[in-house]
């Protein structure tokens, strides 16, 4: 199956189209998760303790969701995300109504395992393609992300007018409606399932780990998440107890969630122009470039600016190391790569989302920026170093060598 063909391009829209809707969900989370963290919470350090969870809670699903998804097929293993998501908005929505810090936490917690099943999509696109044209598949599931841009912030302004008091309720109303129809949209997707013969053997997972492919690539993928999440997940907090509005700071998230996703229009492209190392130092390059505009200021222009490069960034970077991933396994050890690849890149994330709450309560805006540069430069002296293992023809680089 192609992109070339009537099914896979179908099935590339399908998961786009959930994609969009998942995003959605998740922008419309954000916009309010540490500001609800920050009002319930006795102890106003851990107002993104929930954002963290939620991450925790993705990267606990997401080896369960892999093999469910081996032995069930992609379409059933999205709509059972659907239903725990529509379970954990729910919770939060009672919780919200309550009062509960504990149990907000929880209800996060329950909506980043849903999460855990919708960030399989991207593979999924690249399962549809051939291998020409995987990173375009893999970019356009995600373009999908472009919708939640426009979407989310809107969403989560309308949401959380219409049902008040008490305050942020209505998002996460909005959100059980938004996974209902994420399961919706999953249940019409078509991916004929691995055969028996595809699924038998495969290398130990240790073995595979050893390439150093592999290492960089989930290396990578963690290091941009993580660095996107401690920075973004604490923005609408630094913002609104500034000078700024809750209009201004959804603004800010709009801009950032575009940064995200515009560029897989054309960053699909770019790695098959330029190559995936290329367009992954492109994409820390432009990180470090957001850091650096965030240490100059805390102006609605400088936050706007900041946080569009730091989506751009992580864009490049992190649909890069997943289209450097699928060059290091084989159908019968998919299952296990990617699990090994999101329960690492999600539980970096958790870790981002929680230090930033605490860096930020503790030390301040800046020294959040500045603990986020390390792990970015990192990063880019990896990748140019497998670039320059690659040039010098090393073997042993990706199963194809």
């Amino acid at each position: 199956m192609s992109l070339d063909d009537g099914a896979g391009r179908r099935n590339v829209r399908l998961l786009s189209s959930c994609f969009a809707l998942s995003t959605t969900g998740n922008v419309v989370l954000v916009s309010v998760s540490a500001l609800v963290g920050y009002e319930l919470a006795d102890d106003k350090s851990l107002a993104t303790l929930p954002a963290a969870l939620m991450w925790i809670g993705t990267a606990l699903a997401t080896v369960p969701a892999s093999f469910l998804m081996r032995r069930v097929g992609r379409r059933f293993g999205f709509m059972t995300g659907a239903v725990i998501g529509m379970c954990g908005a729910a919770l939060g929505a009672l919780a919200v109504t309550l009062q509960n810090f504990e149990m907000f936490c929880f209800a996060i917690m329950v909506i980043g395992a849903y999460n855990g099943f919708n960030y399989y999509l991207r593979f999924a696109g690249a399962e549809v393609a051939s291998e020409d044209y995987r990173s375009r598949a893999i970019a356009l599931v995600m373009a999908g992300g472009v919708v939640a841009g426009f979407a989310g912030p809107a969403l989560a302004k309308a949401a959380n007018a219409l049902f008040t008091p008490p305050a942020y309720l209505g998002p996460f109303v909005a959100i059980v409606f938004v996974a209902m129809a994420v399961g919706l949209v999953a249940s019409f997707v078509k991916i004929p399932r691995p055969s028996a013969v595809q699924l038998r053997g495969g290398r130990p997972l240790s073995e595979i780990t050893r390439q150093p492919v592999v290492v960089i690539a989930v290396l990578c993928s963690m290091i941009a998440y993580l660095v996107m999440i401690l920075l973004m997940t604490v923005t609408p907090l630094a913002m609104v107890q500034g000078v700024h509005s809750f209009s201004d700071a959804t603004f800010v998230i709009q801009w950032h969630v575009l940064g995200m996703f515009v560029p897989s229009f054309f960053s699909g492209h770019l790695i098959r122009r330029f190559g995936v190392l290329a367009v992954m130092a492109w994409g820390a390059i432009a990180i470090i470039t957001g850091i650096s505009i965030a240490l100059m200021g805390v102006e609605v222009f400088h936050f706007w600016l900041s946080m569009t490069l730091l989506g751009l960034g992580w864009n490049f970077l992190f649909i890069g190391s997943t289209t450097l991933l699928t060059e290091a396994y084989t159908t019968a050890e998919r299952a296990k790569t990617q699990a090994l690849n999101e329960f690492i890149v999600f539980g970096g994330a958790g870790i981002g989302s929680f230090l930033s709450g605490n860096l930020h309560f503790y030390l301040g805006w800046d020294v959040l920026n500045w603990a986020a540069l390390p792990p970015v430069v990192t990063a880019l002296i990896a990748v140019l170093w497998l670039d320059r293992r690659r040039r010098a023809g090393y073997a042993g680089v990706n199963i194809a060598e």
